[in-house]
């Protein structure tokens, strides 16, 4: 399956009270009633690359079937030193994110 997204950023927050680290994009889906998730994939590598994982979740109710963009977001909390981010779908890279944004 071909994935179009884009607007793809990672970031992480140093700032006071509340360090944390987030990755989010957009993701063209085949209707409304399809979100987007991103999750931690179960299988990381000794880098501080991160790997994450982005799947689909449907609801039952009835929508239009038009192309829709919507944001999908990956949130940890707490210090972070991630150099980069790649996401996968069904095994396949989507994007890889090199630029780390980091607020301090």
């Amino acid at each position: 399956m071909n994935i179009k997204s884009k607007n793809w950023t990672a970031q992480i927050d140093r700032m006071p009270p509340s360090p944390s680290f987030r990755t989010y994009g957009t993701v063209t889906v085949p209707h409304p009633g399809i979100t987007p998730v991103l999750e931690r994939d179960l299988m990381q590598d000794k880098s501080f690359g991160l790997r994450l994982i982005l799947s689909f979740k449907t609801t039952d109710t009835i929508t239009a079937q038009v192309e829709t963009d919507k944001f999908v977001e990956y949130k940890e909390e707490g210090p972070s030193n991630v150099t980069g981010v790649s996401i996968y779908f069904e095994g396949e890279l989507v994007h890889h994110i090199n630029d780390v944004l980091i607020t301090h």
